[in-house]
């Protein structure tokens, strides 16, 4: 596969605003899982929260590829996020537990934005036509843009006279789409250090939302119970976004020349898992959720950030590739964590301080492998 020869991309200011609207649609997302009904939440909100988060996830995905492979940081490019940005309140404002109500209004906006996307590249054709090869990859992606947009717009009568919705086949298709272009593309047109950035804007806003919904531990009274529960979130949320920013900082060849189809997709479960981690951990000291949903919720959230988290390792310089000793060290950390978690299960005290050890263990055991291949590579100069 050929590599096309551009300018390193600078991550600009208008991508960063864009991002701030995704802030709002996480924390609407995440509000769908604040309502228990039975001592947990119903599987049909899980099941909308999953599709919702996925729609937003993807919807940023699209818009960082194109502004990573063909944006120019000119009119065009910012009418085009301006527009996608004023659709995404709508969504935001659809995404509700009982949403039938703004079910038209969510599929109409989801389906613009999509088409506008789409629009950018049959319009940007007109600068590749001199590259038969990206012109055609150019032109194969405005196709999967615009025949989501249509499935997409047809959820809402199918909906309407079955009852089933159709979203999840459109979000598929957007993904099998998406990742057949990939690997048919012959020129590598993706500048990879501006798409490892954009991915680790987005997991910062994703934190960004965290430290503002478990704000609601510091209110109330002051006691020695709420003042222990603060410490311990907020101790958790550093553990992990450290051990993400040792990994992204130290670790990961952000030089190499990759489509990052597959970097992305890692993404889409850690940002996923961060939400689920949020909620988790708001649920830690609600009397309504029980015990035992509530710490299958929180262990299989920290894993699944960690396993994805440790999956970007494959884009890790020659230097960082883990060995055997450190994915043994790992796999250790998370049966003790699982099952440390479960005998305690009726103490949230001790679930909280456990989950704080093992986001802080996890990240010593990342930063001395980090400095240790920075030694073993300064000795080798």
């Amino acid at each position: 596969m050929k590599t096309a020869k551009k300018e390193e991309k600078k991550v600009e200011y208008l991508e960063l605003i864009y991002d701030l609207v995704f802030v709002y649609v996480i924390g609407r997302n995440n509000s769908l899982l604040h309502q228990s009904e039975n001592g947990f939440v119903e599987g049909k909100v899980f099941l909308a929260y999953i599709l919702c988060t996925l729609t937003v996830v993807q919807i940023w995905n699209f818009s960082t590829y194109y502004i990573n492979m063909h944006g120019r940081n000119g009119l065009r490019d910012h009418i085009c996020l301006f527009i996608n940005m004023f659709l995404l309140y709508f969504i935001g404002e659809g995404t509700r537990t009982h949403w039938d109500a703004h079910l038209l209004e969510y599929h109409i906006a989801w389906g613009l934005i999509l088409i506008n996307l789409g629009l950018q590249y049959f319009i940007e054709l007109r600068n590749c036509r001199e590259r038969p090869e990206v012109y055609a990859q150019t032109k194969r992606m405005g196709f999967v843009l615009a025949a989501e947009a249509l499935m997409v717009f047809i959820t809402y009568p199918v909906y309407k006279a079955t009852g089933i919705t159709a979203a999840p086949f459109a979000l598929l298709f957007g993904i099998v789409g998406t990742m057949i272009h990939g690997k048919k593309a012959k020129v590598i047109l993706v500048d990879f250090p501006h798409l490892t950035e954009r991915a680790m804007l987005y997991v910062v806003i994703t934190f960004g939302e965290m430290m503002v919904a478990l704000a609601g531990y510091f209110e109330g009274s002051l006691t020695v119970d709420s003042m222990y529960f603060s410490l311990m979130c907020f101790l958790i949320v550093v553990g992990l976004f450290l051990s993400y920013g040792t990994v992204y900082d130290h670790l990961i060849d952000r030089e190499m020349e990759n489509s990052g189809i597959l970097y992305m997709f890692l993404h889409i479960f850690i940002i996923f898992a961060l939400s689920i981690i949020t909620t988790s951990l708001e649920f830690m000291r609600n009397s309504e959720v029980d015990l035992l949903p509530k710490i299958v919720m929180l262990i299989s959230a920290f894993l699944t950030y960690y396993i994805f988290l440790f999956m970007t390792l494959r884009y890790s310089k020659r230097r960082c590739r883990p060995d055997t000793r450190f994915v043994m060290s790992l796999a250790g950390c998370a049966v003790s964590f699982a099952v440390l978690m479960l005998i305690f299960k009726k103490n949230s005290a001790a679930n909280i301080a456990i989950s704080a050890v093992y986001v802080w263990g996890i990240f010593l055991i990342l930063h001395r492998f980090s400095k240790i291949t920075s030694e073993e590579q300064s000795q080798t100069h």
